[in-house]
């Protein structure tokens, strides 16, 4: 067989969100309004953790990382998908569109088992009270992290060699606002059916393997604090309905990509923007407004570093240097 010589392709052109020209400035407010809130929102989880001595407990230790990993989904595709919002030709250079593949697989692979560690401090809490501090030492902890960034980088490293040395020759439209994978290799110069299916076999079995672990590990905590009546297991199932919230907020558009055959662009692109965007900013949310020590961390927290004093004297000076 002849061998053809291949124009390699370059960049890649992000069709984006929408294609109407009114409707994106309203897009680029919105979307511009909720980075800024999952930024501000996540980074107030990890500095209330880090800042407050009583907060230094396995569960939020947990919950801090989960915070910046949020941040990271967040920021791989969100910042250039904004600012695509300004221009008519939405362009990616082939090094960058390889990144946000790469990136995307890592934050997400990584969250998705560190929610599995999450669910395993849960419970250990419920389940082994006494033996709590003793099984959820810091060091389990830490490792615990270190595994979840480890699947992640080994989840993605293995979704990108697919990727990498394929021929891309000709179509470079991705109908969506970033490189996701199983758009980009649709792309290839050449059939990708069983590429395609080793990259939902990957990210599927990930996906599944691990929210069905969470659904045994937490029909078992439930079952216990079901035969438990007391403060305690009372504060216990309002931790567990956050924690089951952001498990299926999270797990529900990853599954319905890589799983469900039979999901259109139009639907991804849409599940693509809830893991990515409306995930992060709910987390801050759901762990927060449920959880009266947190709220409290932040209460005092406010009141350490925004001192109604301060803050007059602050409009004080600022006034003084104006009218100077």
């Amino acid at each position: 067989m002849n061998e053809t010589n291949y124009s390699r392709v370059t960049e890649f052109v992000l069709l984006g969100l929408s294609s109407s020209k009114e409707l994106q400035p309203l897009l680029f407010f919105v979307f511009s309004l909720l980075y800024l809130a999952i930024l501000l929102g996540n980074f107030l989880i990890i500095l209330t953790m880090t800042s407050n001595s009583h907060l230094h407990t396995p569960m939020y230790f947990l919950l801090a990382n989960l915070s910046f990993i949020d941040v990271c989904v967040a920021s791989f595709a969100t910042p250039k998908m904004i600012a695509d919002l300004l221009v008519e030709r939405k362009t990616i250079s082939f090094d960058a569109c390889l990144a946000q593949i790469f990136f995307v697989h890592l934050f997400t692979g990584s969250e998705i088992v560190l929610l599995v560690s999450m669910a395993y401090d849960r419970y250990v809490a419920i389940c082994k009270p006494l033996h709590y501090m003793t099984i959820m030492s810091r060091r389990v902890c830490i490792i615990l992290v270190l595994i979840s960034w480890s699947v992640g980088f080994i989840h993605t490293t293995s979704q990108l060699a697919f990727t990498v040395n394929l021929p891309f020759c000709g179509p470079n439209q991705v109908d969506s606002f970033f490189c996701d994978l199983p758009l980009v290799t649709k792309l290839a110069c050449l059939d990708t059916y069983v590429i395609s299916l080793l990259i939902v076999a990957d990210s599927g079995f990930l996906s599944l393997s691990s929210f069905l672990l969470l659904v045994v590990c937490y029909t078992v905590i439930l079952i216990i604090v079901r035969s438990r009546s007391s403060a305690s297991m009372a504060k216990a199932r309002s931790t567990l309905t956050a924690h089951i919230t952001v498990v299926t907020l999270f797990f529900g558009p990853c599954i319905f990509i890589y799983v469900w055959p039979f999901s259109s662009y139009s639907v991804d692109k849409v599940l693509a923007v809830f893991y990515t965007i409306f995930t992060p900013i709910l987390n801050p949310v759901i762990y927060t407004l449920r959880n009266k020590e947190v709220k409290a961390a932040m209460s005092k927290l406010k009141s350490r570093y925004l001192k109604p004093g301060q803050i007059s004297a602050v409009i004080r000076n600022a006034l003084f240097l104006e009218t100077k």
